[in-house]
């Protein structure tokens, strides 16, 4: 059933315009009468009949409401070191669709993309576009937030005050099963660049109250390995 992002509505009828509204019209060819799915990107799903559609608008009116149920029931925070060229933009992709709940870009030590405030504004634009549209083609009923960049020290005093922090360090720590046998709600996993992170970074975030947590004895890109951890973590919590 075709499914449309909306804001949360005020009532029981909602005008879609724009984009959505020439989708419907002239992509779909709905016809009025047609039932369709709205969603808030809050995690609420409206079953909805078109009213009204004229090419540049379309009237819904909304039938009934129910929570989404294709969201995890884990909450996972990715904090992720900045890749180099255009890495960020598959890994936000690809995780959105996999269920990752928010994303934090983070500048490492070794990271080799240092953008200014100018340019970092337009990839912050530009990642959470991505999220949307990554979440509307899996049928999320969360979009999730791409936050502004920070750095790693108020990352990583992020990632300890989470109910469980794992820090991927590429020098080893607990195997992921055995550092998900306890059970959280609410995950963050710290993920590093090409270069990945530095000793004195590894000792900053277990400070912090955070765990290493290992992948495996092979050495992931960077690119790989939060999908790798996100697939792990969601199979390991039920979610698959």
């Amino acid at each position: 059933m075709p499914r449309f992002y909306i804001d949360p509505p005020a009532g029981d009828f909602v005008t879609l315009t724009g984009e959505d509204a020439r989708h419907i019209c002239r992509s779909l060819r709905m016809a009025v009468g047609e039932t369709l799915i709205l969603c808030d990107g809050a995690g609420t799903d409206y079953n909805g009949i078109l009213r009204q559609a004229d090419g540049t608008t379309a009237t819904v009116e909304i039938l009934s409401r129910q929570p989404s149920q294709t969201e995890p029931t884990v909450f996972i925070r990715l904090f992720q070191a900045l890749p180099k060229g255009d890495k960020m933009e598959w890994i936000l992709q690809k995780a959105v669709e996999l269920g990752v709940s928010e994303v934090v870009p983070v500048l490492t030590e070794r990271c080799i993309s240092r953008p200014d405030e100018k340019s970092m504004d337009k990839k912050l634009a530009r990642w959470q576009k991505i999220a949307v549209e990554a979440a509307k083609q899996c049928g999320r009923g969360h979009i999730p937030a791409v936050r502004p960049l920070v750095r790693f020290p108020e990352a990583a005093q992020m990632l300890g005050r989470m109910e469980k922090g794992l820090f991927f360090y590429e020098k080893g720590g607990l195997p992921l099963k055995e550092a998900l046998r306890s059970h959280a709600g609410q995950i963050g996993i710290f993920i590093g660049a090409e270069g990945g992170f530095s000793p004195e970074e590894a000792r900053l975030v277990q400070d912090a109250g955070a765990v290493c947590a290992s992948l495996g004895s092979r050495i992931l890109r960077c690119e790989t390995a939060p999908l790798a951890a996100l697939s792990a973590i969601l199979y390991e919590t039920g979610n698959f």
